[in-house]
């Protein structure tokens, strides 16, 4: 069964062309994440854990809910990961979430994708998004064709640079800019409550008509991203920067 978790579309996208590729089920973890259900999965084919790469790891509210999450039947388990450019050390924590779990690790897989975390970085344009997307089609088919024959993943080469990233720095990372502070919202938002329904964590509510975000924030980029109005901002960063979704996954 192919688990995914997808802010903006790229995970998403990467899960439905595996599951069309290999003929697996597949299966949106946002109601679960968001309600907060950890009921038991079973599976006879293999898991695949498809999700965006935060900071160098996969994010923390799939971790959480894979450590509370039976997954039974089979017990071989890959992770794909898509991400703006390197995946860091997520496979040594991933390997060790797997041990924990009692689970078959198989390896983790990058995806390159288009950049989507707006907070930090500048997001693609149209035209450059959907160059990046053909340029990830090869390499999805890749991961896919390892799950069909049942072969590991390659493993990959871990730096000193990488394993600083996925330790260190995120866990500073969370504390210092994982927040929902310097959201706000234009006078062009026209009260659609698409940032509510998105919100994985429950975060944004609704107030007078404009939205309002909570403590509880994942920066998973869902409501900026998909605003119709583009009327999300996130500080002064991302005035006038192209907001991106996976156009794929729509």
């Amino acid at each position: 069964m192919i688990c995914y978790f997808s802010g903006t579309g790229n995970s998403a996208y990467a899960a439905q062309r595996i599951g069309r590729l290999t003929g697996m089920e597949v299966l949106d973890l946002f109601e679960r994440i968001r309600d907060q259900d950890y009921s038991p999965l079973q599976a006879s084919q293999p898991w695949v854990i498809v999700t965006p790469t935060y900071a160098w790891r996969i994010p923390r509210i799939v971790s959480e809910w894979l450590e509370k999450t039976p997954l039974t039947g089979n017990s071989k388990i890959y992770f794909v990961m898509t991400c703006g450019g390197s995946i860091g050390n997520a496979g040594a924590y991933l390997e060790k979430l797997c041990e924990r779990k009692k689970m078959d690790y198989q390896g983790c897989f990058p995806i390159v994708m288009p950049e989507n975390y707006i907070a930090m970085f500048s997001t693609p344009a149209p035209e450059e998004a959907e160059k990046q997307l053909a340029a990830a089609s090869p390499v999805i088919e890749q991961a896919a064709e390892s799950i069909k024959k049942g072969e590991c993943f390659p493993e990959l080469p871990r730096t000193m640079k990488d394993k600083l990233n996925s330790g260190i720095v995120n866990d500073l990372f969370y504390p210092m800019f994982v927040h929902a502070k310097r959201f706000t919202a234009t006078d062009a938002c026209v009260s659609c409550g698409q940032c509510v329904r998105g919100c994985p964590l429950k975060n944004v509510k609704l107030e007078a008509g404009h939205p309002v975000w909570g403590s509880d924030c994942t920066h998973c980029m869902a409501c900026i991203s998909r605003c119709p109005m583009e009327a999300i901002e996130y500080g002064k960063h991302t005035q006038g920067l192209p907001r991106y979704t996976c156009p794929e996954s729509r």
